[in-house]
């Protein structure tokens, strides 16, 4: 298996290009758009998305400007969902760093936001590709739709089926986006394409699984909110949905599925520490490697190149923990 640092030591110019590609749409743009770009430039991440794009771009000898621009154009659509995200929920801190909406006021985060999703579609379009632009419209289609629709649906509802419908809106489409684009703009045909956005689509289900497993794992302090934060607002999680279902009679499952929510704050928090020291958390992380295993089985299509083996570390790699 490849080192993950030798991974991203190897596409780190490529993403030093795509970062200055972003940065020169800004060139016109009113001056706190552009530091507030800077910011969230700089704010850390290791740019998933993009490698994926980066790497399986190059797998198959692709036009490297082209697959450069909709590495961009992938990291600002995401960019752009995160500065929405952390004004929606609340967040004042992102990998240990303020977010936008902490200095803010929400209209000028939420215009801010709009602004690098119209810079990131104008992106897409100069793959000048037809297809490419139309899988990233209908990508940005269906992460808004799934949070307009979390947002109005009923809070405390237990079931794995629409989990698992959440969590693709919310991040596997944008992974299997940044997967298939790749393969279109490098006209591999359709059975690779197809591969590809089976690739994206069950690693970004892993990696939201992961997520949700760190929200009841992680530093509170780096995380910037309390561990349990989706439960206490009502949403139950791949973690929380195991215990519900190995635990039907404990008197906190029974308040879910017969009252919905919890709203004594000790049943919460005892509850959360409950779901931490079962074996719940394990078992999420299977579900999690089952979802890995079916990405890395897709890729065996591709030409069996650095980069194909790249793919499969980095995925590997990240297994067990947040990308």
């Amino acid at each position: 298996m490849i080192n993950t640092s030798t991974i991203f030591d190897y596409v780190r110019p490529d993403l030093l290009k795509m970062e200055d590609l972003i940065r020169q749409q800004m060139k016109e743009s009113y001056v706190d758009l552009t530091n507030a770009l800077e910011l969230l430039l700089s704010s850390g991440g290791k740019r998933v998305r993009p490698t994926i794009t980066i790497l399986v771009g190059k797998c198959l000898k692709a036009d490297y400007h082209r697959i450069i621009t909709m590495a961009g154009s992938i990291e600002l659509l995401h960019t752009a969902t995160l500065v929405h995200d952390d004004l929606i929920d609340g967040s004042l801190l992102r990998r240990g760093s303020p977010t936008l909406n902490s200095k803010w006021s929400a209209g000028a985060t939420v215009l801010t936001g709009d602004y690098l999703f119209a810079t990131a579609a104008r992106l897409s379009s100069e793959t000048a590709s037809i297809e490419a632009l139309k899988l990233f419209s209908q990508t940005l289609q269906t992460i808004v739709n799934g949070e307009v629709r979390q947002m109005f649906s009923p809070r405390c509802l237990p079931g794995r089926e629409e989990y698992y419908k959440r969590i693709y809106a919310k991040t596997a489409s944008l992974f299997e986006t940044s997967a298939a684009v790749a393969g279109i703009i490098s006209e591999a045909g359709k059975e690779t394409v197809q591969a590809l956005s089976t690739f994206g689509r069950e690693i970004g289900m892993a990696f939201q699984i992961a997520d949700d497993i760190l929200d009841f794992t992680g530093d509170e302090s780096v995380m910037g909110k309390p561990k349990g934060s989706d439960l206490r607002q009502g949403l139950i999680t791949l973690p929380t949905q195991i215990f519900i279902e190995d635990n039907p009679h404990h008197p906190v499952v029974e308040k879910i599925t017969t009252s919905g929510c919890i709203s004594e704050s000790e049943d919460i928090k005892g509850f959360i520490q409950e779901i931490i020291d079962r074996n719940t958390i394990e078992k999420s992380y299977s579900i999690a490697d089952e979802f890995i295993e079916r990405g890395i089985n897709a890729l065996e299509i591709l030409p069996n190149t650095i980069e194909k083996q790249m793919l499969i570390s980095l995925v590997q790699s990240q297994a067990r923990r947040n990308f």
